[in-house]
């Protein structure tokens, strides 16, 4: 996906008033980028296994996070009882120095904070609550107050809060992100800094001078953590190697070198020393994506698996199985479940997830599932994919064991007429808390009744992902083939789909140090792919509603408009999660209007090792190919334009009978058109363009399921004809911001044709567009000398400029 460290450049994902992509569900903090970051790498993860392990100073026992409630595990007998039991989510523990109170993170879903548990009393008391995010709440060493991290006044800062007179002071203001604080005494402490929103720095501050000192420092430690030891003198810390971390360990009196701990099983997260610098416990996922509890000796060894007997949860629960069926068939669903208090309730083995649209923690149940809940009522969830309306079951459980049933009737089968659905841009490992191979995804996708995937290798700028997964292909259902996201940042991203190769560079432009002076265009990347016989294009490009405006110009990615003006894209993502979906299209329609065929794709652009993150497929394309559906028939498909992208409702497109795609030839002054519409959510609006204008709007549908448009429009000379559905709430299935649809074009006369004042206009504003995207291009390069670069821009510019002499 995005590479972080270059914010300053990253305007294709800025946020602004009229932008209508997902922004953020927790408050806004300043300083930092898209939220999808902050939300996905900054605040706290369920897993259903043990995480946030933190050992106490005075017992042999390790207080966790699991399921979203606080535990105890006694590590003589390895039974774990539930501490807290709150319908919000608890993590990060952290002892005081006496053993006797705990304190940590309270998630309620829309925002955190920090409260404080007396154990032998059991009684919890809010310890700082504000209107903005509040994290990594740690006791000073002799317990008289806590340290935590507070968006209280914009930025992430270092707080500490008196325990007796409650007086909160804030540490640090530099306007960084900055995160896990651990006093070392009065004068010092350690903490996570966070610059331009990428460069990450283990941080040794003097308070008192207000000088800091790196302890180790690295582009886009995503799970980076860390803990002291007792002597003050010892740190371990999880880095990124590769595609993996490791727990090192460095003295930071002497922090120029440091020492490998262990690389476990390539995910070792959370760590922290017991009291006595006997061990380093921390958490790791295991191939069931369950996260284990673990140690290591703090002199290396191998790690040791502290498995955990028996789960006390406190009080009855029963076991709950649920049975999933799919047009009288069992099938995987998307599954939410919650209990009584709205606490989500989660199987014991795959990934979970927490989508930051609607705030519901989701999993994928194979047809059948089994789960363990306090007794009392249950609300369980269930969609396959945006194929179905979404199903709420209530159910008592009130006995040991129950079996559900689940009933779900698509409202359109795509396949059988034909049709396959396509989800052409996510990743699946992005610096998440989960190490997924290509099979992990396979559930999912039949989940969400996904038939082709394209996840895209991408690099963290530094760090080039998973080449070793590069051939992997599914040859089943659903097909899945490894792409490639090419992200020259300054220039705007790219995605290579069905090449046999890598291309190389992956990055290069304004703000890296190596490459980052280089003449060189997308366009070369685009060449690369069509020389394979393969297909790119821009992907997440336009992020605001209005990118024809001052503003929204300085939003779409530099290299854009002379790429598709010069017809050297073959295709622009109008559908994803990150990025305005009416936006895009409006650009794309210019594009066509000058008589450029350029196809429409869609991805979500999820990642899906994250805890935070959005539903795989949830922005998607649907193609009709020629024949069986293999990977060649599908890129033909999506490059010919029989197609429509959507993120919910689903539409078929016919004008004088033909489909999307197709070309009009008819000496009729009007033609007939119709348009056909299935959607699990209501929505509001549909239009038909003919070159750009709407020529037909009517009222959307109230509720979901199918219904049907018909008109007339009149024949233009040339040009082309779109169908759109758009507006409304978006709820389960959907997770974007608001549902969309929209067609390809049927071309009139033939397959580039132009109208003569539609060309003109459009090429003006695209004349316009791309100077705005030249002088942008002069400021990032500077000095540096870029004569491919500027010849391209001005082919582009000669090229539109005949456009407007000639109509």
């Amino acid at each position: 996906m995005k590479h972080l460290v270059l914010f300053a450049t990253l305007t294709l994902f800025c946020l602004h008033s009229v932008s209508a992509q997902w922004s953020n569900r927790y408050p806004k903090v300043d300083g930092f980028g898209h939220h999808v970051y902050l939300e996905g790498y900054e605040l706290p993860v369920m897993n259903s296994g043990a995480t946030d392990p933190a050992p106490s100073p005075t017992k042999n026992e390790v207080a966790f996070s699991a399921k979203g409630w606080l535990w105890l595990l006694d590590l003589n007998t390895k039974v774990a009882t539930r501490i807290t039991s709150s319908g919000a989510m608890d993590f990060k523990p952290n002892w005081s120095p006496d053993g006797k109170s705990i304190v940590f993170v309270r998630d309620t879903g829309l925002d955190t904070k920090i409260m404080l548990l007396n154990l032998a009393e059991n009684i919890e008391t809010v310890l700082v609550d504000t209107k903005a995010l509040d994290l990594d709440p740690i006791f000073s060493s002799d317990g008289t107050s806590v340290y935590y991290a507070s968006a209280d006044k914009g930025s992430l800062d270092i707080w500490n809060i008196d325990l007796t007179s409650k007086t909160k002071t804030v540490l640090t203001s530099s306007g960084n992100l900055e995160r896990l604080p651990i006093p070392i005494n009065t004068e010092y402490m350690i903490y996570l800094k966070k610059m331009g929103f990428s460069y990450d720095s283990i941080e040794l501050v003097n308070l008192d001078e207000d000088k800091s000192t790196a302890l180790a420092e690295e582009n886009f430690m995503s799970q980076a953590s860390f803990s002291l030891s007792s002597d003050k003198r010892t740190l371990v810390y999880t880095w990124p190697q590769d595609d993996d971390y490791e727990l090192r360990l460095l003295d930071v009196v002497h922090p120029e070198s440091n020492l490998l701990l262990t690389k476990s099983n390539k995910l070792p997260l959370n760590p922290k020393f017991s009291n006595d610098r006997t061990w380093v416990y921390y958490n790791e996922t295991n191939n069931e994506e369950h996260s284990e509890l673990k140690r290591i000796s703090i002199n290396g060894g191998s790690p040791e698996t502290l498995a955990i007997k028996t789960w006390n949860w406190n009080t009855p629960t029963g076991k709950v199985n649920i049975i999933s069926n799919v047009d009288g068939k069992k099938a995987p669903v998307r599954m939410s479940i919650t209990d009584a208090s709205g606490h989500p309730i989660v199987p014991n083995t795959g990934i979970i997830h927490s989508e930051g649209q609607n705030g519901v923690v989701f999993f994928y149940a194979d047809g059948s599932t089994q789960v363990e809940a306090p007794l009392g009522e249950l609300t369980i969830t269930a969609v396959h994919g945006l194929s179905t309306i979404k199903n709420v079951t209530s159910t008592t459980l009130d006995s040991d064991s129950k079996t559900i049933e689940i009933n779900l009737n698509t409202i359109w089968n795509a396949q059988a007429n034909g049709w396959y659905s396509g989800d052409n841009h996510f990743h699946l490992n992005y610096g998440g808390t989960n190490q997924l191979d290509p099979k992990d995804i396979v559930m999912d996708l039949k989940a969400e009744n996904v038939d082709v995937a394209f996840p895209l290798l991408a690099n963290l700028g530094n760090r080039f992902l998973q080449r070793d997964i590069w051939e992997w292909k599914h040859e089943g259902t659903p097909l899945i083939q490894f792409g490639q996201e090419v992200r020259s940042h300054f220039l705007g991203h790219l995605g290579l789909l069905g090449t046999q190769d890598l291309f190389w560079p992956w990055v290069w432009g304004p703000y890296y140090d190596v490459y980052g002076r280089d003449d060189r265009l997308n366009a070369e990347a685009l060449e690369f792919a069509r020389n394979q016989n393969a297909l790119g294009g821009y992907v997440h490009p336009v992020s605001v509603r209005n990118p024809f405006s001052d503003n929204g110009a300085q939003r779409i990615p530099i290299e854009l408009i002379a790429d598709c003006v010069l017809g050297k894209s073959d295709l622009i993502e109008v559908g994803c999660l990150w990025s305005d979906e009416i936006g895009t299209a409006n650009l794309w329609h210019e594009i066509l209007n000058i008589g450029e065929p350029l196809a429409i794709s869609a991805g979500s652009d999820v990642m899906n090792d994250l805890y935070r993150t959005m539903a795989i497929g949830v922005t998607r394309v649907y193609v009709k190919p020629d024949g069986e559906l293999s990977i060649p028939s599908y890129l033909k498909a999506l490059k010919e334009g029989k197609s429509f992208v959507t993120n919910g409702p689903q539409i078929l497109f016919e004008v004088d009978g033909k489909e999307v795609g197709d070309v009009i030839n008819t000496k009729s002054k009007t033609v007939k058109w119709t348009l056909d519409v299935h959607s699990p959510t209501p929505y509001n609006t549909v239009e038909i363009f003919v070159n750009g204008a709407v020529v037909w709007t009517g009222k959307g549908n109230k509720k979901a399921g199918s219904k049907t448009y018909k008109g007339k429009i009149e024949i233009p000379s040339g040009g082309w004809v779109t169908a759109r559905v758009s507006g409304g709430v978006a709820e389960w299935p959907l997770m974007d911001s608001y549902p969309f649809a929209e067609s390809s074009p049927i071309w009139f006369n033939t397959i580039g044709s132009t109208d003569v004042n539609a060309s003109k206009s459009s090429a003006e504003t695209l004349l316009r567009l791309l100077n705005v995207s030249k002088k942008r291009l002069k400021r990032g390069y500077g000095d540096n000398p870029i004569p491919k670069l500027e010849a391209h821009f001005e082919e582009a510019k000669e090229y539109l400029e005949k456009l407007v002499e000639d109509n």
